[in-house]
């Protein structure tokens, strides 16, 4: 039994192994047939070079015109698109073609949405090709800006997307951004200037910004009805009253303004000038105005003035017997005379014009004022530091300085050198002074310094000065105010200075 069945196991698995290289035989067979004509495809293919919107690639077909390429790579061609060579091009090996699509616009005008492609570099070239009509006063507004009709459209952008999962060519992802115009109509307004209306047509929001547009201008002076500020709409009627230009010269200043005054007076009204008495205007009031008049106010007042010619009193010094010397008493205060003048005067713009004399009168007549020194003369006594006793006749308040031979100013080679005034030698004790105040030969007394000879005289030495003398070895510096005492006996009558000069005037 066992026998038997060796050799049919032996003959199935044989069966099996045949079936089994059967089926390998034929996947071999139709992998070769698919490689065979992979190849047979590849070797017959067509290579073109693609460049659509600058991007290039190159692509191989079996097409034999250009038309069912586009179409198989999924290129739709636009009216405006821009293909080289043609599509009914016969395709070759090595054949270039190049494709430029037209920019995307959208219009929005006159309730109407309509999208184009256009190689359009203008805006009115972009309406022109969507057919929509415009003229020069409508207003197109891109991205919400205004731009002229005739101005250069921006450049157009492109972005490429990343490769993502089956797309075959690179330029399936360039986008173009769209541009989008807005076109606002203009309307009709009639403008009445004074002259013949005309019309103008606006798109502008207001009176104000249709007139600026064109190019109206409108001064300070001007009135306009409906005001700057109306809303514009169909058939509106825009009255404006022109002002005159003016200069007015008034209160020293200079004004350039329009009014709408028909005389001088209106425009001064106008103005809110005012006039009064006796002002000039040139020209008169009633002149009806006329462009660039020239109107000049002159300010006239008059006034009555009151001059004062003053003549200074004279003081008169009279002696007095009975008073003490260098005591002074006021007899009569004295008094100025006054002449008085009125005048009438006339002012233009502020400047003195005219002066006319109507009246002078003797409003004070001079008094003299008079005041009496004295002229008595009594010993007085006076007690040193070192308790000595001195008479005297006369206290004078001096400006004390000092000298020496050394420091007088004199060569030694000179014949007067050591010398004073009385021909004495130079030594302490001896004291130069103004004859006219101090008597020479006579004695003063000077606190700190003692009693002093008058026997020298200098030429700086006036009026209530003293110059203190010492001996080249003991010379002390003084240069400060002092009381000098005459010592008695006084000189006679006719030596005596009564009134001393106040020089040098002592500070406070």
């Amino acid at each position: 039994m066992s026998t038997i069945s060796q050799p049919l196991e032996s003959l199935s698995r044989l069966s099996v192994n045949r079936s089994l290289l059967a089926r390998l035989l034929t996947v071999a067979q139709i992998g070769a047939i698919l490689f065979v004509l992979w190849l047979a495809w590849n070797l017959t293919a067509i290579p073109v070079v693609v460049t659509v919107d600058g991007l290039t690639e190159p692509v191989y077909t079996h097409r034999r015109t250009l038309a069912p390429l586009l179409a198989d790579m999924g290129i739709a061609l636009d009216p405006a698109d821009r293909l080289t060579p043609a599509p009914t091009t016969r395709l070759r090996s090595g054949l270039t073609v190049v494709l430029e699509r037209a920019r995307p616009v959208r219009l929005l005008a006159d309730g109407r949405d309509v999208s184009v492609r256009t190689w359009a570099t203008t805006a009115r070239e972009a309406l022109t090709a969507g057919g929509i009509a415009v003229d020069d006063y409508d207003q197109v507004l891109l991205a919400g800006k205004r731009i002229g009709l005739d101005a250069p459209l921006p450049a157009r952008v492109r972005t490429v997307t990343p490769p993502t999962y089956g797309r075959e060519y690179e330029w399936e992802g360039l986008r173009t951004e769209s541009l989008q115009l807005r076109v606002f109509r203009a309307i009709p307004i009639t403008v009445d200037d004074g002259n013949v209306p005309f019309v103008i047509r606006t798109t502008a929001q207001t009176v104000g910004e249709a007139l600026l547009e064109a190019e109206l201008t409108i001064y300070l002076g001007d009135k306009v009805q409906p005001s700057l500020g109306s809303p514009v709409s169909t058939g509106l009627r825009v009255f404006i009253q022109r002002s005159t230009p003016v200069s007015l010269r008034a209160d020293g200043q200079l004004l350039k303004t329009r009014t709408r005054g028909r005389t001088v007076g209106d425009a001064l009204t106008e103005m809110g000038l005012s006039v009064a008495g006796l002002d000039q205007i040139t020209p008169p009031l009633e002149s009806e105005l006329y462009d660039n008049a020239e109107i000049r106010i002159v300010r006239v007042r008059e006034d009555v003035e009151v001059e004062e010619d003053i003549v200074p009193f004279e003081t008169v010094f009279r002696p007095d017997a009975n008073l003490l010397i260098d005591n002074q008493q006021l007899v009569t205060s004295g008094a100025e005379g006054i002449t008085r003048s009125r005048y009438r005067v006339r002012y233009e713009d502020g400047v003195e014009v005219e002066r006319i004399l109507q009246d002078k009168w003797q409003a004070q007549q001079p008094a003299q004022r008079v005041i009496a020194y004295g002229q008595r003369i009594a010993p007085q006594t006076f007690t040193a530091a070192n308790g000595q006793v001195y008479t005297y006749w006369r206290k004078i308040r001096m400006s004390a300085s000092s000298y020496s031979a050394g420091t007088a100013g004199v060569s030694p080679d000179a014949p007067w050198y050591g010398k004073t005034r009385t021909g004495d030698t130079m030594r302490f004790g001896i004291v130069a002074v103004d004859p006219a105040i101090v008597p020479l030969r006579s004695q003063v007394y000077v606190p700190g310094y003692g009693v002093g000879d008058a026997l020298d005289t200098g030429s700086a030495i006036r009026s209530k000065r003293i110059d203190l003398g010492y001996d080249d070895s003991n010379l002390v510096l003084w240069h400060r105010w002092v009381d000098v005492y005459l010592l008695w006996p006084p000189p006679p009558t006719y030596q005596i200075t009564w009134v001393v000069p106040n020089w040098p005037v002592e500070p406070k």
